[in-house]
């Protein structure tokens, strides 16, 4: 028989705030993480803004020796990762964590360390090449890394889907539990890549916003939107078995009830413009669920500010929903932390967890232009208090990776 899979801790680092009840609060209060990149200098650029974390010191979390071994992707993850796992509870005293995983993904991983050692290698030459250098940087590391300080001995991997990786993550997880293959796993995501390189290739192919206004960057759903803006952080949920929480006390947030992927096999950063590889994974997961169409109060979208992406995620969820398409509420965060790439999905997770504990939909902020082509119940501007009982969050990736997960308030 299946097992029911519960959420028992929530973490995030993002550029509203460096755990979650920041990230919550900036979400409550309509808080845009954009600004004007400092990461590096971006003159000569046509992109200058990007969502970066702030007032975040590494060295208040990992001592000098750590921090040279550790891309800021794992830095990210290991921060996400522990809030998570102390909100849990879970310990090796009413756990056993050989029965607990790690599924922590990453769209690109270490492209910083890349960066600044390939700059090394071409300036100082070979042998200054790091000794860290693949260690660094490999997709797999930030969930090697979280296994390795938490202590957690289940089964350890790194799903790469670009911008779906970490709700792929949490929806390969949410089976391996509820087939009975693991009691517990650290689910989500990370991302850091707001480097030079990483810039250049995004704008290069003309995906990120030139907008030099904050507050006109991110535009989900607007008529007005040009390209994403990159963001930077990560997005962790405890997943677990719901009889082995009920029996250690556990405080359950919320259970995960549906989980469905798909592929457009379209093309390799285009989404199928008639929406269906994406309609077909938010079906699938309702069909897993158990659920009809106009169950579903709330859905975090993609909504990455690109053109293509709202349009096309707008016909996917007509198809999906049906004429439920027209009642359901519908946002996208990204307006607030910018597109986290791998690590989207596994924030906006958190951020749906979140609404669910408060009765609190996020708006999609700075939403000015109506676009007649996104006609669906955006809601603009200001968050609504509703009680929620089933909230959807989509991620869609470069390849045409798509991934729906369906999060239900825990009645026991």
């Amino acid at each position: 028989m299946d097992r029911r899979v519960v959420i028992t801790g929530v973490g995030a680092i993002t550029p509203i705030g460096n755990n979650v009840e920041e990230t919550w609060k900036g979400i409550l209060e309509k808080k845009c993480g954009i600004d004007n990149i400092t990461a590096f200098d971006c003159e000569g650029y046509k992109t200058s803004l990007a969502a970066e974390v702030k007032g975040f010191n590494p060295e208040e979390h990992f001592d000098f020796k750590q921090l040279k071994r550790l891309d800021r992707s794992s830095v990210f993850a290991l921060v996400g990762a522990r809030e998570a796992f102390k909100d849990s509870g879970i310990n090796s005293q009413n756990t056993n964590l050989d029965r607990v995983g790690v599924f922590v993904s990453s769209g690109i991983a270490g492209l910083i360390t890349i960066q600044n050692q390939c700059e090394v290698n071409l300036v100082k030459g070979h042998n200054r090449v790091s000794p860290m250098f693949i260690p660094m940087t490999i997709a797999n590391m930030p969930a090697g890394n979280v296994a390795i300080d938490l202590g957690l001995k289940g089964e350890s991997i790194s799903i790469v889907t670009a911008c779906a990786s970490s709700t792929h993550a949490i929806g390969e997880a949410y089976k391996t539990i509820k087939y009975g293959s693991e009691d517990a796993i650290v689910a989500g995501g990370t991302e850091a890549s707001i480097c030079s390189i990483g810039i250049a290739g995004f704008e290069n192919m003309k995906a990120l916003s030139n907008s030099t206004d904050k507050n006109r960057a991110s535009i989900p759903f607007d008529k007005e939107r040009s390209g994403f803006v990159m963001g930077e952080g990560s997005g962790m949920l405890v997943l677990e078995e719901l009889e082995h929480a009920k029996k250690r006390g556990a405080k359950i947030y919320a259970e995960l009830i549906g989980f469905g992927s798909t592929t457009d096999a379209y093309h390799i950063t285009s989404p199928d413009p008639e929406g269906n590889g994406g309609a077909k994974a938010m079906i699938r997961a309702i069909e897993d669920a158990g659920i009809k169409p106009e169950d579903i109060d709330y859905i975090n979208a993609h909504g990455t500010s690109t053109h293509l992406n709202d349009l096309t995620e707008t016909i996917a969820i007509k198809k999906a929903l049906g004429e439920a398409s027209k009642k359901v509420m519908i946002s996208s965060t990204k307006g607030n932390v910018g597109h986290l790439l791998g690590a989207a999905g596994g924030v906006e997770a958190v951020l749906c967890v979140k609404a669910i504990e408060n009765g609190i939909v996020p708006p999609t902020i700075n939403f000015k232009e109506k676009d007649p082509e996104c006609d669906l119940d955006i809601v603009p501007n200001e968050i609504r208090k509703k009680d929620l009982n089933i909230v959807m969050s989509n991620s869609l990736g470069f390849g045409g990776h798509n991934a729906t997960i369906i999060i239900k308030k825990y009645k026991d």
